[in-house]
């Protein structure tokens, strides 16, 4: 899902627990509470989606191989 504000922030989300459950509090604010079944499924994603960036960051830095004629 993707919304009309594109901007990329660089100040990591504040994690905290209250009463068995967790708040996320983070930049433009962000404010959500969720289970600690929730934040796992949300940990998860967020490797996998920090393992596909960091393998974009890397390529985007590599040379582009030219066509080749076979």
């Amino acid at each position: 899902m993707r919304t009309t504000n594109e901007k990329v922030y660089d100040e990591a989300t504040e994690v905290t627990a209250d009463e068995g459950n967790l708040r996320l509090d983070g930049p433009d604010a962000v404010d959500v509470r969720g289970t600690p079944e929730a934040a796992d499924q949300t940990i998860d994603n967020l490797i996998k989606g920090v393992a596909k960036a960091r393998g974009q960051e890397r390529l985007s830095r590599l040379p582009h191989q030219p066509d080749r004629a076979e």
